[in-house]
């Protein structure tokens, strides 16, 4: 007990945690095993290797140097937060004034001062030990005789000095990169050298390129790979078709966006004698065709994922992979790798198997022509459709019965016209026909994940990559129940099963003002799900098994899913990819999925900003998103746009922010604004450059 103790503590070193919460998460069950427990942790407490206060304990984890190593997250208000690597370790605040010559996102090391009572650690940082990033993106401009870059991103909150010589040809307005860049004190700004020209600031595609530049994105393919893509051939030998499932007769057709080009999922529904139903869950042989360790290979993981900019994707595989060949396009043979699954009427799993095979589509659908079925009754493959609609309600029903929770996330598209401006922002509708998809994808990667966990021959379970999902964060969700049951809600943080409350309470804001700020906090309060050798389970879904394995043109994950369940079921029986390699991977592509997503939103919010330039001085209605000592930030009903209202715009009274009541409080009308609270607004500021929205408060 002791030394499981000890590596939970040092595993987690930032955090408290309550001994329930311990036993959890290290599944002790038994009574006696739970007295132990709690003896041992005051033991630990005693020999102060543990803190204690109230009834949790922590790791006492100071070094002995005082100093300590984390990432830097810049706040936009200009202070930060080191972040230690280790999960759920507690941050250390940076003010401005101690930021020393660091970056957004880099390394550093941080002396820490004196802990105050009822404060946050705090510590100044002395040093840079690596660049998150080795160029900047940014637009050039000249005050005076000086050149300097202003960058895109707004916690880079210095701007880059450039010496005429490493102009290298850009004029001012252009949108370029810096690179070189050297910095060694804070008293100056840091200088660099103009690395390449994007384009003129402000164009279509210097945005896209500016915006995949300033995260890392490779957005063009070299020769080598292009060459080896369009080495592919277009058809396939009849000898690959040797132990292959043939769906080239039954119908199976896809179901995606309207503007989607890679076609990775197709699915088919039949009834057998005794009336189950036999869904076929088709997905893109991707593995056949990217070899391990090919230039394709080498490049796919470099990526990790495709990414989905307004306007633009930056696939991972390219276009002559992603778009055609294994594409599944209707009217052509094309190779996959099928779970077929047998389940009652009532969505219980009688049978699967999992086996290579061969398509050819029937029909391209799109969500819309779909959904008209469904709501219709009629239309092609009708039947077909409305059989799948009604299994796929039941295993929802089924799914959330069990402990899944349905986040509701709003989101946007937007209509561009030909310069790739935004002509209107639309919310997108999740609707049945959406849905119906995603249950069979859920489906098949439930399957293929329980399958690996099979006991076969007594044999142990091979090395995977799982998609896994952690407990939340006891005091989060504590803190986030306290927020919903202010704006009227209810929740129970102390519910046996906290999944049930969640999903209880994403039903009753459903359709809501609040629903888009009470599922992002709802988001915040859980554990990230990540890609990992070790299966924790999925606690967002229910889920004890689960992977990804239903979209290998766009995921990496998916193809290394593919490649070891092959080669388990039908190979030799032995890992392709060795466990320390395997969790490198896992690793790394976890970690190009979190900058993907931010990318995607920081294109999102560039294209509401400019959509909304053109609004300034019009009014909106909106509710109250972030509270903090400077402001607060206002998520526009329409088009979830959103913007801050600083406290020097708050005019009326003079403004207290109340960190335990989300609110900002007047000193002498003790008015307040909290999290939550619907406010009409109107727009007075639209920053293009750092993608930032400014209003003032009209109205209750």
């Amino acid at each position: 007990m002791k030394k499981k103790l000890i590596a939970f503590f040092k595993k987690n070193p930032g955090r408290f945690f309550k001994s329930k919460e311990i036993a959890k998460r290290l599944d002790i069950l038994e009574e006696h095993e739970y007295k132990s427990l709690k003896s041992m942790l005051y033991n630990l407490f005693e020999e102060e290797f543990l803190i204690k206060e109230g009834k949790k304990f922590r790791l006492n984890q100071l070094p002995e140097n005082n100093k300590i190593t984390g990432v830097l997250e810049v706040n936009q208000a200009g202070f930060g937060f080191v972040t230690l690597k280790a999960k759920d370790a507690g941050d250390i605040f940076i003010s401005s004034r101690n930021m020393g010559a660091a970056f957004n996102g880099d390394i550093v090391e941080v002396a820490l001062f004196a802990k105050q009572k009822g404060k946050n650690l705090e510590g100044q940082v002395i040093r840079v030990v690596k660049r998150k990033k080795k160029e900047v993106i940014g637009t050039l401009e000249k005050h005076h005789s000086f050149y300097y870059i202003k960058p895109d991103d707004p916690s880079l909150h210095r701007d880059i000095y450039v010496d005429p010589v490493n102009l290298k040809g850009a004029v001012i307005g252009d949108k370029v990169a810096v690179g070189k860049i050297d910095w060694d004190t804070s008293m100056l700004n840091p200088e660099g050298e103009i690395s390449e020209i994007l384009g003129k600031a402000g164009s279509y595609d210097t945005e896209i390129i500016s915006l995949a530049k300033e995260f890392n994105l490779p957005y063009r393919f070299s020769e080598k790979v292009l060459k080896e893509a369009a080495a592919v051939p277009l058809e396939i030998d009849s000898q690959e078709l040797k132990g292959r499932l043939d769906f080239r007769n039954d119908i199976v057709f896809t179901i995606d966006p309207e503007d989607a080009k890679d076609f990775d999922d197709a699915l088919s529904i039949n009834t057998n004698e005794n009336g189950n139903l036999v869904i076929g869950i088709h997905i893109a042989d991707v593995s056949h065709y990217v070899s391990v360790d090919s230039g394709l290979d080498v490049e796919a993981v470099k990526r990790g994922n495709s990414v989905y900019l307004v306007g633009k994707v930056i696939p991972m595989l390219p276009e002559q992979l992603s778009n055609d060949i294994c594409s599944l396009v209707p009217g052509k043979d094309r190779l996959t790798y099928s779970v077929i699954a047998e389940l009652t009427p009532r969505g219980k799993l009688v049978s699967h198997e999992i086996k290579k095979s061969i398509i050819n589509s029937s029909r391209r659908f799109t969500y819309e022509e779909v959904q008209s079925i469904i709501e219709a009754g009629e239309g092609e493959y009708s039947e077909k459709i409305m059989e799948l609609n009604r299994l796929a309600q039941t295993l929802r029903k089924k799914r959330f019965r069990e402990g899944s929770i349905d986040f509701l996330t709003p989101e946007v598209k937007f209509k561009l016209d030909s310069q790739g401006k935004p002509s209107a922002v639309i919310r997108k509708d999740i609707k049945e026909s959406n849905m119906l998809v995603e249950e069979f994808m859920l489906l098949a990667n439930m399957v293929v994940a329980r399958h690996i966990s099979l006991p076969v021959h007594s044999r142990k379970i091979p090395p995977f990559v799982y998609r896994v999902h952690d407990l939340p964060d006891s005091e989060k969700v504590n803190e986030f129940a306290k927020f919903v049951k202010s704006l009227g809600y209810s929740f129970n943080p102390s519910a046996s099963s906290k999944s049930n409350q969640f999903q209880l309470l994403m039903l009753s804001v459903k359709g809501t003002e609040e629903e888009a700020v009470i599922s992002e906090l709802a988001i915040r309060s859980m554990a990230k799900a990540v890609y990992s050798v070790t299966n924790i389970g999925h606690y967002g879904l229910g889920f004890k098994h689960y992977t990804h394995f239903t979209s290998p043109i766009r995921r990496y994950s998916d193809l290394v899913v593919h490649r070891l369940l092959y080669n388990y079921i039908e190979g030799n029986g032995k890992p392709v990819i060795p466990l320390g390699k395997l969790d490198e991977i896992c690793d790394h592509i976890s970690e190009t999925e979190r900058n993907a997503m931010e990318a995607e939103r920081k294109s999102v919010k560039r294209k509401q900003v400019e959509f909304l330039s053109s609004q300034v001085g019009e009014e909106f209605h909106g509710i109250i998103s972030g509270v903090t000592h400077f402001g607060m930030f206002i998520k526009l009903t329409d088009n979830l746009a959103e913007g801050l209202i600083k406290m020097r715009d708050l005019e009326d009274d003079f403004y207290v922010y109340d960190d335990k009541k989300y609110s900002l409080v007047g000193k002498r009308t003790k008015n307040q604004y909290r999290l939550g609270d619907k406010v009409n607004v109107r727009l007075i500021r639209a920053d293009l450059e750092k993608s930032e929205l400014d209003f003032i408060i009209t109205g209750d």
